[in-house]
């Protein structure tokens, strides 16, 4: 199976659902000489960066002019970028005039530095939000918001909010994510790609080798949860969970997730894992796809626990490799899990305990559950229905 970025569409004839790829090829014949620009703060991390990476080269494939931008700014305008993407999340942040009169100046100058000329612009998150005031006549703007904007700081979006009403659309992951606007709203949810380093199909001994270098052994079943070292995330909350398990079931707890910045928790995760030797802690290197792709692979169940998140598309990545999840309610996990199907949604360290305890006491579940969840993420969670959502709101938004 082909990886990279030479992957093209018909590759994903074998793993996407019967008859897909056909339609976004007659999608795709009506649409095609119309250009389209993608606006990010960044070529590299997070999930929609990468869905980027494979999305832009099949677009341009299929004959739509497809070109990728990135905005260019000093370090305090991505400080101000941090603080205000924050802020629209909901968690309180000094953002002053100063601040927004900083991003203000650095998408104008963005805006006369970057080809935007286009039947579409779509602009990606917070850094680049501002370039819709330099907009050209011609073509459509859409703002593609990937979090959570039903709460933003009040004071912050009363300054935002007319900014953002300055697109022609804005598109949100999710309906619980979306704020009141006067502009039209869309729902494109995130996807996984299949054939990426992340997801694609893995030898056992490939497997064997990345555990072994990372120290997580299987000699037991394992609880994996992959996820930063911050409280939201709620890693000490799954230890615990764990602990109760363990009193019932030989089982190990991975925790993975990248080096934590100021106020982690990783220090007290790596406590919890010095006084168990069945805790294995892993900080992931940079790009970690290969290792994700191991550790998930080796998991007998995936938990995602976080406290506040966006879409969460890790647990669509866990349940493509046939994984039961047991996820919090937070952000877009409930969207991914059908509850007592493809896994479990729970509130509490309590219940995320008893569901694991049911899944470990009735092991020919994991199976049932890990088969029907990865078929629901080729129906609803496959890079090629976020394809054709994307050609959709091309011809809705450019005719």
């Amino acid at each position: 199976m082909p990886n990279g970025l030479a992957v093209k569409l018909d590759d994903y004839r074998a793993v996407a659902p019967r008859g897909s790829v056909d339609f976004l090829l007659r999608i795709a014949e009506r649409l095609r000489g119309r250009r389209l620009v993608e606006v990010s703060e960044s070529r590299y991390g997070g999930g929609a960066v990468e869905m980027l990476k494979r999305l832009v080269p099949i677009l341009n494939d299929l004959g739509i002019e497809t070109s990728w931008e990135v905005v260019i700014g000093t370090a305090d305008f991505d400080a101000t970028v941090r603080a205000v993407a924050k802020g629209l999340a909901g968690i309180e942040q000094v953002v002053t005039e100063a601040m927004l009169e900083r991003l203000h100046a650095t998408c104008a100058g963005n805006a006369r530095r970057l080809p935007l000329d286009a039947d579409l612009v779509m602009v990606h998150d917070t850094a680049a939000l501002l370039l819709v005031e330099g907009r050209p006549a011609a073509g459509r703007w859409v703002w593609r918001y990937h979090g959570d904007l039903s709460s933003p700081q009040p004071q912050l979006w009363n300054a935002l909010r007319p900014v953002v009403e300055k697109y022609d659309a804005v598109v949100f992951s999710i309906a619980k994510f979306a704020a009141p606007l006067t502009t039209r709203r869309f729902l494109i949810a995130p996807s996984i790609d299949p054939l990426s380093e992340r997801n694609r199909e893995m030898s056992r001994a490939e497997q064997g080798r990345h555990l072994e270098r990372l120290g997580v052994r299987a000699d037991k079943p394992i609880l994996l949860q992959v996820g930063p070292f911050e409280r939201l995330q709620d890693p000490l909350g799954v230890v615990n969970a764990y602990r109760l398990v363990q009193k019932h079931h030989d089982v190990r707890l991975v925790l993975a997730g990248p080096a934590p910045g100021p106020g982690g928790v990783l220090a007290e995760a790596q406590e919890a894992a010095s006084q168990d030797p069945d805790i294995t802690v892993v900080v992931l290197p940079p790009d970690p796809q290969q290792e994700l792709n191991a550790l998930e692979r080796a998991a007998t169940i995936v938990l995602q626990k976080p406290l506040m998140t966006d879409f969460g598309a890790d647990v669509a990545a866990a349940m493509w490799k046939g994984k039961p999840v047991v996820g919090s309610l937070a952000g877009g996990i409930p969207s991914q899990i059908v509850s007592r199907v493809t896994g479990y949604t729970v509130e509490t360290v309590e219940g995320a305990a008893f569901r694991i305890r049911h899944l470990l006491n009735n092991p020919e579940m994991i199976g049932r559950m890990g088969a029907a969840g990865r078929e629901y993420v080729r129906r609803n969670f496959l890079i090629t229905r976020h394809l054709g959502d994307y050609l959709a709101l091309l011809a809705h938004l450019s005719a």
